[in-house]
């Protein structure tokens, strides 16, 4: 865990993903924390510096008494990039997490890059909504609201296919900060962005569950087209869609926010080129490099480094471990040398190792797996070591 002082408070944040990556902060709505968004930084992979941190109020960051205001959710953000040095990124922001966003690009536009707004307007409900809610809580308490209040969140599907994460959504919402949770509401029935929205010039996405009814889909839509912005219906969920349908938000996100872009391709696969095969390699290919090999070596950053290896869903050390059975079976010798090397960088063990080449023995033959052994041990004794 990762605690900050940013301004008056600390905030708990999560870094994460490849290090020069484009970076991409992640903002949650009220009553929920920063795991809200951990399934789709899982399948964004290391196509981004991710931040996800707990609002103020929220989570484990701080819960001030008293009411809070939009500015002050700004303000922590703003605090946040600078404390991380971080000049420019791209948000994504959810609901509260979404009108904080929104409040930032208006405020420093000149700090964000992209902008993806889920399930979120420039005025989110009512202002006596708000005060009845906060009222409820007063008197009622969180957990005793909770079991209705998260009837909101999701698509009524969910409640039949994932009884359990439906009843842990419920139990983070009951055990939200009270104070936190209140102070978020009076910022919620306070803010309207409604005049100042048209402001907006930056590159906008728009996403929302197509069973929302806090920021119905509609509302979201003609948002979209105030902004001049590209709106997705997330089919199958609803006020959470990062919760429900994480690979479909993480496409839409990665789509929008540039991984097509051939320079973007290079750059993220340079930088995980570099953390798999190490430095010094990638510095003696790089130095090697001549007219003839140029644009074949750009291709194998920008395609296949770019590419498959930056892809979500399956973890470095399951792409390397991949990456080590086909070279075995091939056969590959000196690629599989390089990555029998490589190995120090992405946790593949030798008892990981092993397992492969048997593996290979018996699905393409013992001969390449005898030879991947004989190249391994090599490999591995000179790099430890007598």
């Amino acid at each position: 865990m990762t605690f900050l002082a940013a301004g008056p408070l600390t905030l708990h944040a999560h870094v994460s993903g490849t290090e020069g990556a484009p970076p991409l902060v992640l903002l949650n709505p009220i009553g929920s924390d920063l795991r809200v968004w951990d399934e789709v930084v899982r399948e964004l992979g290391s196509s981004f510096r991710t931040v996800q941190y707990d609002l103020r109020g929220q989570g484990l960051s701080d819960a001030p008494e008293g009411e809070y205001r939009l500015e002050d959710h700004v303000a922590d953000l703003l605090a946040l990039l600078d404390v991380l040095g971080l000049e420019r990124v791209s948000l994504a922001g959810c609901s509260l997490g979404g009108l904080v966003a929104q409040a930032f690009a208006l405020g420093h536009p000149g700090r964000v890059e992209r902008l993806a707004l889920l399930d979120t307007l420039p005025r989110v409900g009512t202002p006596e909504g708000w005060q009845e809610r906060m009222e409820g809580v007063r008197a009622q308490g969180l957990p005793a609201l909770a079991p209705t209040l998260i009837r909101r969140w999701f698509a009524p599907a969910f409640f039949e296919t994932q009884p359990a994460a439906a009843r842990g959504y419920t139990t983070l919402l009951a055990r939200s900060p009270q104070a936190g949770y209140l102070g978020s509401c009076a910022a919620l029935r306070d803010a309207d962005l409604t005049d100042e929205v048209r402001h907006l010039r930056l590159p906008t996405l728009v996403l929302c569950g197509e069973h929302d009814v806090s920021t119905p889909p509609e509302e979201c839509r003609k948002l979209a087209m105030r902004l001049g912005a590209r709106f997705e219906a997330i089919e199958a969920a609803a006020h959470l869609p990062m919760v429900e349908r994480p690979a479909e938000v993480a496409r839409l996100l990665r789509d929008f926010l540039g991984e097509g872009t051939a320079a973007t391709r290079y750059e993220r696969g340079m930088a995980v080129r570099r953390r798999v095969l190490g430095d010094a390699h990638v510095d003696r290919a790089t130095e090697a490099v001549t007219d003839l090999d140029r644009d074949f070596q750009s291709f194998i950053t920008e395609y296949a480094w770019g590419g498959p290896w930056s892809r979500g869903h399956l973890d470095t050390r399951t792409r390397h471990l991949l990456t080590l059975a086909v070279l075995t079976a091939l056969p590959r010798e000196h690629e599989l040398e390089m990555h029998v090397r490589a190995t120090r960088n992405t946790g593949v063990t030798e008892d990981d190792l092993r397992e492969v080449f048997l593996h290979v023995a018996v699905y393409a033959g013992v001969p390449v797996a005898n030879r991947a052994f004989q190249i391994a041990k090599r490999v591995l004794s000179e790099r430890n070591g007598p």
